[in-house]
């Protein structure tokens, strides 16, 4: 049942993401990129509330299906470096090394605050 469930919220974090891409693709289609950045922060801090809120729980099923599946689905950190790459060989290297240097530490900022909330 975990499995099926963890599917289930792997496909509902991945239209999340998809809807989340195409807004900001639409309103500002130059910054794009920071939709990938905005999707794995979200992601993050979700996963940073549930793994501290069910540390210490039996019943991990919760915890795998928000965290394995959902946020799973939700955050590509393929995407955050297959970006920057594209943007350098078109030449934006500045905005390529803003990426490559803002996603980790936005992502950990946003993972302990989803730790700060749940404690």
């Amino acid at each position: 049942m975990t499995v099926f469930l963890v599917g289930i919220f792997g496909a509902v974090g991945c239209v999340v993401r998809y809807f989340f891409e195409y807004t900001v693709r639409r309103f500002h289609p130059r910054d794009r990129p920071w939709a990938t950045v905005g999707a794995n922060a979200v992601g993050c801090a979700i996963a940073g509330f549930v793994v501290y809120r069910f540390a210490g729980a039996t019943d991990l099923h919760l915890r795998d299906v928000v965290v394995t599946g959902f946020c799973g689905g939700l955050t590509t950190f393929s995407s955050a470096f297959a970006i920057p790459a594209l943007l350098q060989r078109e030449h934006h290297w500045r905005f390529a090394a803003t990426l490559v240097v803002a996603t980790p530490i936005v992502c950990l900022g946003f993972f302990l605050l989803g730790v700060h909330l749940a404690a």
